[in-house]
């Protein structure tokens, strides 16, 4: 019997991880061009950075500043030997400023969505959920206008609500095939504009020809060595993010944190220390109502010892009792009325062993009331 189905159980084959191939890394980047002056370019997924790190290379590293996010530890201590920043942990984890990115690379994971024990899948849609969607949603915001989107995701996953998103906030838009078929991906080339500036027949014209190729009924041209078009200018950033960081701390950084702090042992005394030192005796006799309080609360237990000696191992307990008071009460006619009250009575007791040697009641359980 299986334990998952299997359109599940691909996002668990390699975490979720697929990288983009050589060749298609390399004609992809081949439709990128600088613009004058410091860019920022992000890549969500960013694997062992190597993606990023290449665009960073084709842009001008000099004037190019790189941000990644990625979920797996290893992956993520090899992207930061490439990129300027890079954050280990879920994206879903993070604050990002928004609008501040010249090129988003996206190439998230593939796989459907699952519910969490609360049922909710945190995806906002009326189609499929797949993790494309929800990762294009989230890292969507944080793409400056006129910034660059280059998308790599399974052709199938292109349906009609990702093809409206695509559609609605991309101008430009050009699909082609990847050069290494094994994952069945193509890359998505789009210009970020506001949706009131977009054209409503190439809308039309383009929106057809990604939904053919997302239903299969046609297959995308294969990305080409050399690009035909005017590359897609990646536009300079007026500043770098503001706000790029995990909302939770990384595992290693929250173990530092623990073995710094040691926890609450180094305030253990200040906070238990006057619970383990022995209580100082009462200044008069206890009347019962303190005695039961005392009793109640566990302060008369343990190990007593007398200044004769005598050791006694000690309990306290409180029980209850009812006395009853009777009241004559004289009417009227001449007849006698009879009022019985009954009130609660709280009896504090103790019951001591003795552990008194050569003691006459050596072992035996006294009871103290």
């Amino acid at each position: 019997m299986a334990l998952m189905f299997a359109r599940l159980a691909r996002n668990f084959i390699r975490n979720g991880y697929f990288p983009t191939d050589e060749p298609t890394l390399e004609r992809a980047l081949s439709a990128l061009a600088p613009a004058n002056g410091a860019m920022c370019i992000l890549d969500p997924c960013a694997g062992e950075g190597a993606a990023i790190a290449e665009a960073a290379h084709a842009l001008g590293h000099e004037q190019v500043h790189t941000f990644a996010v990625e979920y797996d530890a290893e992956r993520a201590q090899h992207a930061r030997s490439l990129v300027d920043h890079c954050l280990h942990g879920d994206l879903m984890d993070t604050l990002i400023s928004r609008q501040t990115f010249g090129l988003l690379w996206l190439n998230p994971p593939y796989g459907d969505l699952t519910k969490d024990a609360n049922g909710n899948i945190g995806y906002q849609g009326q189609g499929r959920a797949r993790l494309e969607k929800l990762f294009y949603q989230r890292t969507l915001p944080l793409l400056q206008y006129d910034g660059v989107l280059v998308f790599i995701v399974p052709f199938y996953v292109l349906d009609a609500e990702l093809v409206g998103w695509l559609t609605r906030h991309f101008a430009d838009l050009r699909i082609y095939r990847a050069v290494e078929t094994q994952f069945r991906q193509v890359v998505i080339f789009g210009r970020r504009v506001r949706p009131h500036a977009l054209a409503s027949d190439a809308v039309k014209a383009t929106r057809a020809l990604l939904l053919k190729i997302g239903q299969g009924d046609i297959d995308a041209e294969e990305l080409p060595v050399t690009w035909p078009f005017l590359p897609y200018t990646v536009p300079a950033s007026p500043a770098e993010p503001d706000h790029f960081y995990r909302v939770t701390m990384e595992p290693a950084q929250f173990a530092d944190e623990v073995s710094r702090l040691q926890g609450l042992w180094p305030s253990l005394d200040t906070h238990l220390g006057a619970a383990q030192q022995s209580p100082r005796p009462p200044a008069r006799a206890l009347s019962h109502w303190h005695l039961a309080l005392a009793l109640a609360a566990g302060a008369i237990s343990g190990v007593v010892q007398s200044k004769s000696g005598r050791t006694l191992v000690v309990k306290g307990d409180t029980h209850k009792e009812k006395t009853l008071q009777t009241e004559y009460t004289e009417r009227d006619d001449g007849s006698v009325a009879e009022t019985r009250i009954l009130t609660d009575r709280f009896v504090p007791v103790i019951r001591a062993w003795d552990m008194t040697p050569d003691s006459p009641t050596w072992g035996e359980v006294l009871t103290i009331r």
